[in-house]
């Protein structure tokens, strides 16, 4: 399926410049004329420049609002994970990340303000959010390490 593929694509770019880039001055701005000098897709360029709040794109279709609904999350959820006994997905529940959410000082860059933003735009109850990218999170975990 094209949209499948397209969202995909979008979900392995959108941070592709951070290494060159790790700054919200530049990310993901500084990577936008390599995306169109690649004939990237607009729909996939335009994605990545909504995920970030700071370039003042705002987000409009779906595949937007699901890579920045997604985008914060998934560190928090990683960064649950990983100080669980099990360092795995396979055991972790909603009402672990619930738990983390609620101390700030714990993956202090995984933005809550967006997080909560993300969702809500994206037109899904928060801890449902959470609960189905944790699901998504964990059809992959062998290759995400967990």
């Amino acid at each position: 399926d094209a949209d499948v593929e397209t969202w995909g694509i979008a979900g392995l770019l959108h941070d592709f410049d951070w290494e060159i880039h790790p700054s919200m001055e530049e990310h993901p701005q500084a990577g936008i004329p390599i995306l169109r000098e690649r004939s990237v897709p607009e729909e996939i360029v335009r994605a990545v420049l909504c995920h970030a709040d700071h370039t003042g794109v705002t987000r409009e279709s779906l595949m937007e609002k699901a890579l920045y609904a997604c985008d914060e999350i998934t560190g928090l959820i990683v960064a649950v994970a990983l100080v669980r006994p099990s360092r795995s997905l396979s055991d972790l529940k909603v009402k672990s990340v619930k738990k983390k959410w609620k101390d700030k000082s714990f993956a202090a860059g995984a933005n809550r303000e967006e997080i909560a933003t993300g969702a809500e735009e994206f037109g899904i109850e928060l801890w449902e959010h959470v609960g189905n990218v944790i699901e998504a999170m964990r059809r992959i975990a062998p290759e995400l390490g967990l």
